[in-house]
């Protein structure tokens, strides 16, 4: 078992920025894939990013390129989501999901364990 806790989220204005963590505990953090999803009121949960098990390969979703980066740091089984240029279109909760394996995948239905989410709200 992975336990996954994210913090970080809050209200924050357009064009602002906040740093999502999520600590995992459990199994060898290293040994997993990474990844950012949100769902926002009414809506499917999509892929934000991922990053594969030693950081060197990450894949984002086209609305938050250039806006949007993902890191961990294994020493201390943390991914980080830093956010930057919000919109309000980036309301939504965010999730830190892990995935058992060495290929990043964009669908939240392969994804083994989920956090329970932080709230992010941007203002207009």
């Amino acid at each position: 078992q992975v336990q996954l806790v994210e913090s970080g989220g809050g209200l924050v204005q357009a064009g602002g920025s906040l740093r999502l963590s999520c600590a995992a505990s459990g199994r060898t953090f290293s040994d997993y894939v990474m990844g950012w999803f949100r769902q926002a009121p009414g809506k499917e949960r999509e892929f934000v990013l991922g990053i594969n098990s030693n950081g060197g390969r990450i894949y984002y979703a086209d609305s938050v390129k250039g806006r949007f980066t993902i890191s961990r740091d294994n020493a201390k089984n943390t991914v980080y989501l830093q956010m930057n240029s919000l919109k309000p279109e980036d309301t939504a909760v965010y999730y830190c999901a892990g995935r058992h394996s060495s290929f990043i995948s964009y669908r939240a239905n392969e994804y083994d364990y989920w956090g329970q989410g932080t709230q992010v709200t941007v203002s207009s």
